[in-house]
């Protein structure tokens, strides 16, 4: 008989996130158009009310205006920079800026159970905690009080924003302070460039994000 070997096969690293900046308005298009291209996108929306003279109405709105989330593909690039309404991908320094996959989920996993996700002033320290029960157990964020309502802010350290959701303090239990690492990278500016051929612009020519 043939001598079988099964041999175990290692896993491969998940494709990391990066971010692109789009022009105003144009984050659902982009990321529609970039899903027809074969790329993995992620843009979260949340309910807002708008109110008009004559009605009220609920609409989707980007929970991070301008920015849609591509997993992987970073060498096709020149695709995703030449769809329309694309402005820029976020740098950090020279290299591609990434997107820890615990920041992304956290954002996701949220968004799924609760509808009660709004954006929120970028907040880098605080009380950090981990929500204990629940649907949204393991997630992390950092607790803020107002009045008598409690929510967890979760926050894209890479783009200096935040969003928030409505908490049970019960439901939480502190965890230590924020990440040195976050705190750090959120500090320092972050570069922007346009990327419209394979190679990178001269860092003096990418456009710096206020």
């Amino acid at each position: 008989m043939p001598d079988l070997r099964i041999s175990e096969s290692i896993p491969t690293p998940a494709a990391p996130w990066w971010a692109l900046y789009t022009r105003h308005q144009h984050e659902k298009v982009v990321a529609e158009m970039l899903e027809s291209k074969g790329f993995e996108v992620f843009l979260p929306l949340y309910e807002s009310l708008r109110r008009w003279k004559d009605r009220s109405k609920y609409i989707s709105m980007p929970l991070f205006p301008c920015y849609v989330f591509v997993r992987g593909g970073l060498d096709r690039r020149l695709q995703v920079v030449s769809t329309p309404g694309v402005h820029m991908i976020l740098f950090y320094g020279e290299d591609v800026a990434i997107i820890p996959d615990a920041e992304i989920e956290s954002i996701r996993r949220t968004i799924e159970v609760s509808g009660g996700v709004e954006p929120h002033p970028y907040l880098k320290c605080g009380e950090r905690v981990r929500v204990i029960r629940g649907s949204m157990e393991g997630v992390e964020g950092i607790l803020v009080r107002k009045k008598n309502q409690c929510r967890l802010v979760l926050s894209v350290s890479m783009l200096a924003h935040s969003v928030s959701v409505e908490i049970d303090a019960m439901d939480v239990e502190p965890v230590g302070p924020t990440d040195s690492v976050n705190s750090v990278q959120s500090d320092q500016a972050l570069d922007f460039g346009m990327i419209p051929e394979i190679p990178q612009v001269n860092p003096r020519q990418q456009a710096r994000m206020q």
